[in-house]
């Protein structure tokens, strides 16, 4: 039987939850087959995901760029995500994911005035 078999069965009877507060917050990473940048940006999805907090997308992406990843690869992750948890949890995630990549979402959106869609009267829709 395969590594990965002897995981799945490990996993399907509960193993993970009789040892999870034995797991250390950073796993590493080659145990899990995964390189570093992966695992940063799966760790990503998931936090999108979750609609974890602003200081932990910051983390989460620090540790991708560190990783390799870069900005494109990042914001792909995010994107990917969206279908399966929602546009709402990626449009919240946004400014956290660009706070940890050196952009301020908010403070360019700011400092940029849209004007609203109107239509051949002028109202706006």
């Amino acid at each position: 039987m395969s590594s990965a078999e002897d995981s799945l069965r490990w996993l399907a009877t509960g193993g993970l939850d009789r040892s999870v507060a034995a797991l250390p917050s950073d796993i590493d990473a080659a145990v899990l087959s995964l390189d570093a940048r992966t695992t940063a940006l799966v760790r990503l999805a998931v936090m999108v995901a979750l609609g974890a907090c602003a200081a932990s997308y910051r983390t989460v992406v620090e540790s991708a760029i560190e990783a390799g990843a870069d900005a494109d690869q990042v914001i792909a992750t995010v994107l990917v995500v969206a279908s399966e948890a929602g546009v709402a949890r990626v449009v919240s995630a946004a400014p956290s994911v660009g706070l940890g990549l050196g952009y301020d979402v908010d403070e360019a959106l700011e400092s940029t005035s849209i004007a609203p869609q109107t239509d051949a009267l002028g109202l706006s829709q």
